[in-house]
């Protein structure tokens, strides 16, 4: 990109041209004569994601973005609630400009006008995508659709767990790992123990949050850990010390897979869930223009398809191809995300104390 030169020429007057003598004239105008010489400094954005995703974003996505955009993308990755209590405390002055959340913690962000809606004009792929993806009048976007079931070590166990009573199964004492609910995937073992505990289909026993607290202490036996950090938990697991993460997604365990790693994932008679993750453009974004056309680049084809390839997620640009084997998603249960976004602040507390 070239520098904007009309400041430095308006700043040569008669008299500051005879003051900056013959060379440093030249070498003046010799800066205003050849102006692609003088570039600007490399354009950067900050994006804020899942810590799980950092791989693949910045070795598949990013750079293409980068290429096409001229752009520099630098990634902060930790969970979504870490990324919403940062945009708490920058809320005066954001630092970064656009977040990848799962939707529970769009929904509390959306309600603290923390995110700022997008328009079809500024993002045009937003209009392209599958009916749904798009919410509250495009405060965010749905860019991918991994799914969730059991990751297990191939090492350990010659067949899949078939069911999600496994987890609890006593043969399987310290070798479960579940994710934290301060990791919205952590959501998934709540809502099984529900349903084990009350025989209720996932539609109705989602809300029945005491029994799955009920049951989800008799899984303490079989816990060698809860985790936060999602690539420590398959770094375990590819190591054989943990033999199952219950809840885990798609786009962890499906990557290391496909690199050798000898886990799996399977999804248990009962089903498996649907976890749409969600893209915004935050409020008083300091790279406002290039947040937008980051964005729109994420929605893209081109990117969706490179998604659902490295990334084992289902895109949302229906123009994007994806590989075979892709579970149906209309198969997989969706629950009440905004129940799960109102209630989760005292699920959090409740399990701290619970499951320490």
């Amino acid at each position: 990109m070239t520098r904007d030169l009309r400041p430095i020429r308006r700043g040569l007057s008669r008299r500051s041209v005879l003051q900056l003598g013959g060379g440093a004239v030249a070498g003046a105008v010799a800066g205003i004569a050849c102006p692609a010489v003088v570039r600007a400094a490399p354009r950067e954005i900050v994006v804020g994601g899942p810590a799980g995703a950092a791989r693949y974003l910045n070795a598949d996505v990013f750079p293409v973005i980068e290429k096409k955009l001229d752009a520099k993308i630098l990634y902060e990755g930790t969970n979504s609630l870490t990324n919403l209590q940062k945009m708490q405390a920058d809320k005066a002055s954001p630092k970064m400009s656009v977040v990848i959340m799962d939707d529970p913690v769009m929904i509390p962000a959306a309600a603290e006008g923390l995110i700022t809606p997008m328009t079809a004009s500024a993002v045009p792929n937003l209009g392209r995508l599958v009916p749904g993806a798009v919410h509250r009048d495009g405060l965010w976007a749905n860019y991918q659709k991994p799914w969730a079931g059991i990751a297990f070590s191939t090492r350990r166990m010659k067949q899949p767990p078939a069911r999600w009573a496994d987890l609890w199964d006593a043969r399987y004492g310290q070798k479960v790992i579940v994710p934290s609910i301060q990791n919205t995937e952590g959501y998934w073992t709540l809502l099984v123990a529900a349903h084990l505990e009350t025989g209720k289909p996932f539609k109705e026993a989602q809300y029945e949050i005491d029994a799955a607290f009920r049951k989800l202490k008799s899984l303490k036996p079989n816990l060698l850990s809860v985790y936060t950090n999602a690539p420590q938990a398959i770094n375990l697991l590819e190591q054989g010390e943990a033999w199952m993460i219950g809840g885990q997604f798609s786009a962890y365990t499906l990557i290391r897979k496909a690199e050798g790693s000898p886990v799996d994932l399977a999804i248990p008679a009962e089903g498996g869930f649907a976890m749409p993750s969600g893209i915004a453009k935050v409020k008083g974004a300091p790279a406002d223009g290039l947040a937008d056309a980051v964005i729109d680049a994420v929605l893209s084809p081109e990117i969706q398809s490179i998604l659902a390839t490295r990334a084992f997620v289902a895109p949302t640009n229906p123009a994007a191809t994806t590989p075979a084997g892709f579970p149906d998603s209309a198969a997989l249960f969706a629950p009440d995300w905004a129940f799960f976004a109102k209630e989760r602040a005292g699920w959090t507390e409740r399990w701290i104390k619970e499951m320490a």
